[in-house]
């Protein structure tokens, strides 16, 4: 009797996490880059109560028979699938086409998003909404991406070629190549730096920090940097920022399940309450 008790508990429990995670998904249907996240189910172990016994010369075999225990969270998994794009006519406004991310500094640590919502700070640095720094390369005098990861600025102190003296920069654009390229009093268009973008051999293993940002973890592999246009990291779209990827038509399908599981498992422990209490009764 206990079985149906607990199974019906375990029940409530992981349907309540699919309406949590699925309450998340619908609350960030308009959040500038966010990936909607889904919930694996798996049964849990089950009790034997006869093992299964192979054929002989008198009897067949018989199959075990087991009783399951209730039902448990196997995953929750993030889907990376590509989001709309939303045309905002914003410079800074930048989005990936393909599976990469950007490389942003918070304090001592690199953290790694989709939402390309960037501007230039007083210092003339690249920054997300909340302050962290948009992490790029400086260039060669061949215009590659040169040493190690770097804050984005507007500095004509990087620009290739150098900048002569009473020379000033009047406007700047960012290519699809995640390029910065400034364009001068002097006519001459320079380039400055240029975004780096990172890629992961199991993004579904990134963990989610906040922010709409992702810290690397023990199974999602180390990061691969580089720039726009190489390997599987896309090229970037500047003007438009990536929406969320949540289907809410999905969505309220997912919310209408996970109450039904939910009420089901309230109903099989409201159905073996009502049994005890049978059993309690038959001496009266």
């Amino acid at each position: 009797m206990l079985r149906s008790l607990f199974s019906g508990i375990s029940g409530l429990r992981v349907n309540q996490t699919m309406l949590d995670v699925t309450g998340n998904n619908i609350a960030n249907a308009n959040t500038i880059g966010f990936k909607g996240s889904t919930t694996v189910f798996q049964d849990t172990l089950s009790q034997m109560l006869t093992g299964a016994a192979g054929a002989n010369a008198n009897t067949g075999g018989t199959n075990p028979l087991q009783v399951g225990l209730g039902v448990q969270l196997a995953a929750t998994s993030t889907n990376f699938n590509q989001g709309s794009a939303q045309t905002t006519g914003r410079a800074t406004d930048l989005m990936i086409q393909g599976d990469g991310f950007f490389v942003v500094r918070q304090g001592g640590e690199n953290l790694y998003t989709r939402a390309g919502s960037f501007t230039f700070d007083e210092e003339g640095t690249l920054v997300t909404p909340t302050g962290n720094r948009v992490q790029g390369y400086l260039l060669d005098a061949a215009g590659n991406a040169t040493g190690g990861l770097v804050d984005i600025q507007l500095d004509d102190a990087n620009a290739v070629p150098a900048v002569p003296a009473g020379v000033e920069m009047t406007s700047y654009n960012i290519g699809g190549d995640g390029k910065i390229r400034g364009i001068y009093s002097d006519g001459v268009q320079r380039e400055l730096c240029q975004l780096a973008l990172a890629d992961f051999s199991n993004p579904m293993g990134l963990e989610k920090v906040g922010e709409t940002s992702f810290r690397e973890s023990a199974n999602s592999g180390n990061p691969e940097l580089g720039v726009a246009g190489e390997g599987r990291r896309g090229n970037l779209m500047g003007g438009a920022l990536e929406m969320s990827n949540v289907d809410l038509a999905a969505e309220f399908t997912n919310l209408i399940l996970a109450q039904r599981g939910f009420q089901a498992s309230s109903r099989v422990i409201t159905t073996s309450d009502q049994v005890l209490e049978d059993l309690v009764n038959i001496k009266r």
